[in-house]
């Protein structure tokens, strides 16, 4: 076996001497001579050729007007053979009346490899090299494919890549090509810095965008890595931004990359031309089409007259009407944004002017670079179909919709003439992304003690859309599994079904003197009202128990405690739903926007309990400054008994710190304070809880980090205690008073890759003599 390395000067290790012949003779040394020959194919000797056939080299010899091969057509000749890329040498000589072809034909390629690639998959570097098995090894497009695996590797961050192509002889004029890449190191962003940013502050531009400076987590986290196409999304998805918070002038002109060898990574500078802020002013729907009047469409558009400009609105109403229109009998019509400025007044009258539209046809949806997702998976996102009219504010929504999936690293959505003028083909790129998880994780709450988490899960399984998680928690206190599947278009319908499969323990601790289990399974079914609104139905039959256990203080527990005990197991088999309204900007940081869910369980279909529990719960989100955001909410629930039962101890409400902090787990509601016994937090049936906080960034300390800082006022009560009053011969001394729970305190967020950890430290103002305090706490999922 005889390897040959291909340097930049294409040095030969005696591969038959085939490439110091590609290197030197793709133009022949010797001058062709003057004279010309006769112009018949039987005047052309052919020498060299093994695979290709004389005949087909014949072909490329044109004569002249006078009949003869001249010094013109041979060399076109020449190059036409050259051009084949089939043969690594052509030479073309006269003897006497004929002329002599030379020719060395090229290797074919047997094999195309990759070596030292760990960062880039061999898949990935196989579609982006032209060089394929079973086509000729051509020197120019060795060379080109070099630049182009350099080029895939700046996607993933490292511009100090080298690469090497090496030819293997195989024998029989037949050769492995085999690039050697020696990756070297990521090359990261060090800084990022935002100018002419005045309306938003750089902690909140830095949550828009993909992109971030290195940070001790970058390892786990990637976003540090300096990719130019991801550079450019960020460019557009700050501009998007400032459109959705009123600045409709707003864009991103240029991203400054500077970068710096001593740090070994670039700063980066965005140029944002903010523009003024405006507001909606009039805002009318104006119908172009004499059969289809304005009047019924008035009432569709989501922007509303003096509100602050949003840009998503204007996207929204444009879809709506669409959809609206399309209903009617008009697929054809659309829905444009005539927008007139009053810059004095900083003012913008919207009119949605509605046209006729070329009546064009979907011929066919041609779907590229789904590898993995199933094609109808992609195709459900549509809201037209092959043969369906083609509408363009439809095919955005459904680009819109397969980038949200988050199972493609890019989606685009382009059309091509079809095969007649009113037919066109849709062409859907997509790039996939993994989609699977797996996770080992460790954490410690001051609630559930030390635990250890595992899971796994796939949002995309198999290519089907389904999403599939399992997670189990073994801990110092606690203990779980947790089995869930769920399909977002369950029967073909824009309805989601889901199935869990759930078990849970808790053992005795300071904050409650019985153990717990919870095993069982739940039904669920999502339907969409709105883009804002959505109901969550659902039906679950579980099994719960009490049991009792030593105690921490050695002493009985309190009387409804045992009784609750005594009762042994119980089937609860409900029904509920949960309807959740939303205008967050960002659903895992938000700073504007509300958020509301109300959710409602009737138990008592089946099973052995009756009761109907509500619960509400409402957060609104505003943005203060440019770092500041502040924060208001309100919750409460009610649960009652029906049919003559009462409400079952674990069923119950017990306040902590999740209502009010500064209160330990179980620290406050209606309490058993019969003496001798552990005076056990025995639930209520009604509370109510509010917040006021305000969320910055911590001055000093890189917005990268994730760290959020947070003041807060929190107040709320738990009441009216409605289990039994007394145990055997004994009678429940039940504290029951609708007591104002309230606390001021600090706390400190980190949102790692790992989970949310949060610390707090809270002191309560107002409190019962009877409540258990806790001013510390810190919690850590899956840290």
């Amino acid at each position: 076996m005889k390897i040959e390395r291909i340097t930049q000067h294409w040095r030969s290790r005696r591969l038959v001497g085939w490439w110091l012949a590609a290197a030197l003779g793709l133009f022949p040394a010797t001058p062709v001579a003057a004279e010309t020959a006769p112009a018949s194919p039987d005047s052309i000797t052919v020498e060299g050729n093994r695979r290709v056939d004389t005949a087909t080299v014949r072909s490329y010899f044109h004569a002249a007007p006078d009949g003869r091969f001249d010094d013109v057509s041979r060399d076109a000749a020449l190059k036409a053979l050259i051009a084949t890329g089939l043969f690594d040498k052509v030479s073309i000589d006269r003897a006497g009346e004929r002329l002599v072809v030379h020719l060395t034909e090229a290797p074919v390629l047997d094999r195309v490899a990759f070596e030292g690639n760990k960062k880039v998959k061999d898949t990935e570097l196989a579609a982006a090299v032209e060089s394929k098995p079973r086509g000729s090894l051509q020197r120019a497009a060795v060379q080109a494919d070099v630049g182009r695996i350099i080029e895939a590797y700046r996607h993933v961050g490292r511009d100090d890549v080298s690469v090497v192509p090496e030819v293997i002889d195989r024998g029989n004029g037949r050769v492995d090509l085999v690039y050697a890449i020696t990756e070297g190191g990521k090359t990261t962003v060090r800084r990022i810095n935002f100018t002419g940013n005045r309306a938003f502050g750089n902690r909140q531009l830095n949550a828009v965008i993909k992109t971030s400076a290195t940070n001790m987590l970058s390892f786990l986290t990637g976003g540090d890595v300096y990719d130019p196409n991801r550079i450019a999304q960020d460019q557009e998805q700050l501009r998007l931004y400032y459109r959705g918070k009123g600045y409709a002038d707003a864009i991103v002109p240029t991203v400054g990359a500077e970068y710096d060898p001593a740090a070994r990574g670039f700063t980066l500078t965005f140029v944002i031309d903010e523009g003024p802020l405006y507001h909606f002013g009039d805002v009318s729907v104006v119908s172009n089409i004499p059969e289809l009047g304005s009047g019924k469409l008035q009432r569709l558009p989501v922007a509303r007259s003096g509100a602050v400009f949003d840009g998503n609105a204007l996207d929204k109403t444009t879809e709506v009407l669409a959809i609206e229109m399309a209903k009617l009998g008009y697929p054809f019509a659309q829905a444009v944004p005539h927008i007139t400025r009053d810059a004095a007044a900083q003012r913008l009258d919207v009119a949605f002017v509605i046209d006729q539209g070329p009546r064009t046809y979907v011929e066919r949806i041609e779907i590229h670079g789904n590898s993995r997702t199933r094609d109808y998976v992609i195709r459900r996102e549509f809201d037209i179909s092959e043969g369906d009219p083609y509408n363009k504010t439809l095919i955005d929504r459904a680009e819109r919709r397969l980038k949200n999936l988050n199972y493609f690293k890019t989606v685009k959505i382009s059309n091509r003439p079809g095969s007649a003028p009113d037919r066109i083909v849709l062409d859907v790129e997509t790039v996939e992304q993994s989609t699977g998880d797996f996770s080992i994780a460790g954490g410690y709450s001051t609630t559930d003690g030390a635990l250890v988490e595992v899971k796994a899960g796939d949002r995309n399984f198999y290519g089907t859309g389904k999403d599939v998680q399992a997670s189990v928690t073994y801990g110092q206190y606690a203990r779980g599994i947790d089995l869930k599947a769920s399909e977002p278009y369950f029967l073909g319908t824009r309805v989601s079904a889901g199935i869990e499969l759930f078990g849970r323990q808790s053992d005795v601790t300071s904050y409650q003197s019985y153990n717990s289990t919870t095993y069982g399974g739940a039904l669920q079914f999502g339907t969409p009202i709105t883009e804002q609104l959505g109901v969550l139905w659902r039906y679950s039959i579980y099994n719960q128990n009490i049991t009792l256990g030593t105690t921490t203080s050695g002493l009985p527990p309190s009387l409804a405690i045992q009784q609750a005990a005594a009762s042994g197991p119980a089937w609860v088999s409900a029904v509920g739903s949960t309807a959740t309204y939303s205008t967050l900007d960002n659903p895992k940081s938000p700073t504007d926007g509300i958020k509301s869910q109300l959710s409602q369980d009737l138990a008592g279909l089946g099973g052995d309990v009756k009761f109907l529990r509500t619960t509400e719960d409402v957060r609104y989100y505003h943005s203060l400054n440019s770092d500041l955001v502040g924060m208001v909410r309100a919750q409460g629930g009610y649960v009652t008994g029906w049919g003559g039962q009462q409400v079952p101890l674990m069923n119950s409400f017990f306040g902590g710190p999740t209502m009010v902090r500064g209160f330990a787990t179980n620290g406050f509601g209606p309490r058993d304070l019969t003496p001798g016994t552990t005076m056990d937090n025995v639930g209520g049936n009604m509370y109510w809880a509010t917040t006021a906080e305000l969320q910055s960034s911590i001055p000093g300390v890189p917005d990268e980090y994730g760290l959020k800082a947070s003041a807060f006022v929190d107040a709320g009560s738990v009441f009216g205690y409605g289990g039994p009053t007394s145990f055997g011969s004994s009678s429940l001394q039940v504290a029951n008073k609708n007591v104002v729970r309230s606390s001021v305190g600090a706390g400190l967020t980190w949102a790692s890759p790992f989970g949310a950890f949060t610390v707090d430290y809270a002191v309560p103002i107002t409190k019962a003599a009877y409540d258990v305090v806790q001013p510390f706490r810190f919690s850590a999922g899956g840290f």
